[in-house]
């Protein structure tokens, strides 16, 4: 044994993990490789400090590379013991090793087995910027180069998608689990200004993503009907996934939205005569640096649980962070030539859209949500089924009943609903009374929203409701003047504060159940 292992066998654990540590963390991103050099030095220094051993240092090596205040907040405390974060520390970087080697991003010799590594691959990933402070992209774009990964699997001829192979044959792109978190992450990871926009990647990226952005009598929106504001369960039975070695049901998001907002971030600025006059929708890499960077996200996390209830809870438990819609949004809606979409609905395959037209305009919102709130009773227990409620008007409608007369003042509205007596008062998001800074907000009890705003079409009027369990947002938007008519806009809010509202508007004439008149739109926040 040499001198050196002899004076380590003399100094206290506590010393020698300090040392380790400091070893491990050498790099802010990648694996503890360091480390090897240290562990191999004698059999005493392996047997104390190796990543089997000893779980204390590798949850210490794990808490300094990668974020762990979201998971703890939405999983508890017991996710965040020595033992457990060990275990996480191996698997996250056996995966990550695998993302840098671009393994699975392509369809050599895909079987059943490697598509269940994809699987957890991409839910590895996309729970990671969920629960991302700062720590978790770094691991995932500097070491693991996750953007490359992404590039292959969704442009690759043999990319895992298997995009360019069905378009390639004039068939839809799979909507499937996989391919759902996958463009989830590419907007996740998506930054505009990095891509050269040539003619060819211009066509690339419109290829695989403009059918599934537009085609909306193909790609879902969401996993309910949207025609239901209270619907009994979800069309997608949950999956069951492994994270922090504990099991959890999750429904994936719908891979429409993401589609949406790549589609439209991707297709190139909205250019007036003089100058830019929008930019495209804000990307999560545009967002501002914050400590608590995944409370962004706090709502589309709930949503992936709250959907694997039967029945569905009709209650706000964190979907949708109330006030989210409060104030100043601009961006566009697309719309293609009804010829065309008429094609597309009566089976036309997706070149349909490949050469067709799509025109954006640009708009303004000016949004005010209001609450009706139902106070707890003496146990602190919220009963709304005492007290009246705003009933369900037609979906096209954006729910709100027929008739219905909203008068807004200082602090809220009344809202007069035909045969009843009394007004429903509801609240501006202010003067309410919320948990976990405005998610988790059983006490309210319907949100509605009204505004007004502009196009090149001209001025119009907003009116909506946010749908409790999973915050679908229905706005309709009707022109004061004109005979421009009514639009319904349907979507989400990605992300909270910093976050884009994406979805798709249709016409007000066809039946709720029937394939409308569509188009893709996405509102940002601004700035």
């Amino acid at each position: 044994m040499s001198t050196q292992a002899v004076a380590f066998d003399w100094l206290p654990q506590e010393v020698m993990e300090n040392i380790a540590f400091f070893v491990a963390t050498a790099t802010d991103v990648g694996p503890p490789s360091d480390l090897l050099p240290l562990l191999l030095s004698c059999r005493s220094i392996y047997r104390v400090l190796s990543l089997d051993a000893n779980s204390h240092l590798c949850a210490r090596i794990f808490q300094y590379k990668f974020d762990l205040s979201a998971a703890v907040r939405r999983l508890g405390q017991q996710i965040a013991t020595p033992e457990v974060l060990s275990k996480e520390l191996h698997k996250r970087f056996v995966y990550l090793k695998r993302i840098r080697a671009l393994a699975d991003s392509r369809t050599c010799a895909l079987d059943t087995s490697n598509s269940l590594i994809i699987s957890e691959l991409l839910w590895l990933a996309y729970l990671m910027m969920l629960e991302n402070d700062g720590k978790n992209v770094k691991q995932l774009r500097e070491y693991a180069r996750m953007d490359q990964w992404l590039m292959e699997y969704w442009f690759d001829d043999e990319g895992a998608s298997l995009a360019s192979k069905t378009l390639s044959k004039n068939e839809w792109t799979l909507d499937n689990e996989q391919n759902s978190l996958a463009m989830w992450l590419f907007w996740l990871f998506l930054r505009p200004d990095h891509f050269q926009r040539t003619e060819r990647n211009y066509r690339t990226f419109t290829t695989v993503f403009k059918p599934t952005a537009l085609a909306a009598n193909k790609y879902n929106i969401c996993h309910t009907p949207w025609e239901d504001f209270v619907p009994r369960s979800c069309l997608l039975e949950p999956t069951c996934i492994n994270h922090y070695y504990n099991s959890y049901q999750l429904t994936p998001p719908t891979m429409a939205i993401p589609a949406i907002l790549s589609y439209l971030s991707l297709v190139g600025p909205l250019v007036g005569p003089t100058r830019v006059i929008y930019e495209g929708p804000h990307t999560p890499n545009s967002f501002p640096s914050s400590p608590n960077q995944s409370l962004e996200w706090e709502a589309d996390w709930q949503r992936c649980i709250n959907l694997t209830e039967n029945p569905l809870v009709n209650q706000f438990l964190g979907a949708y962070k109330v006030g989210s819609l409060q104030g100043v949004w601009e961006g566009v809606f697309t719309y293609t030539e009804f010829t065309t979409y008429a094609a597309l609905l009566s089976g036309h395959p997706p070149s349909t859209l490949h050469d067709c037209m799509v025109p954006q305009h640009r708009q303004t919102w000016k949004l005010r949500e209001y609450h009706l709130t139902v106070p707890r009773d003496i146990d602190g227990i919220v009963d709304n089924a005492k007290l009246p409620s705003l009933g369900l008007g037609n979906p096209l409608k954006a729910f709100i009943p027929s008739g219905v007369r909203i008068h807004e003042h200082a602090g809220g509205v009344e809202v007069y609903e035909p045969g009843k007596m009394a007004p429903l008062s509801y609240r501006r998001p202010s003067a309410c009374v919320v948990e976990t800074d405005g998610f988790k907000c059983p006490e309210i009890q319907d949100i509605i929203v009204v505004g007004e705003g502009h196009s090149a079409w001209g001025q119009f009027n907003v009116i909506g409701r946010v749908r409790p369990f999973d915050g679908f947002v229905s706005l309709l938007k009707e022109y004061v003047d004109g005979d421009r008519g009514q639009w319904l806009y349907r979507g989400y809010l990605v992300g909270s504060i910093n976050g884009s509202l994406s979805g798709r508007w249709r016409d007000t004439l066809s039946l709720p159940n029937a394939n409308g008149y569509e188009g893709c739109f996405v509102m940002s926040r601004r700035r």
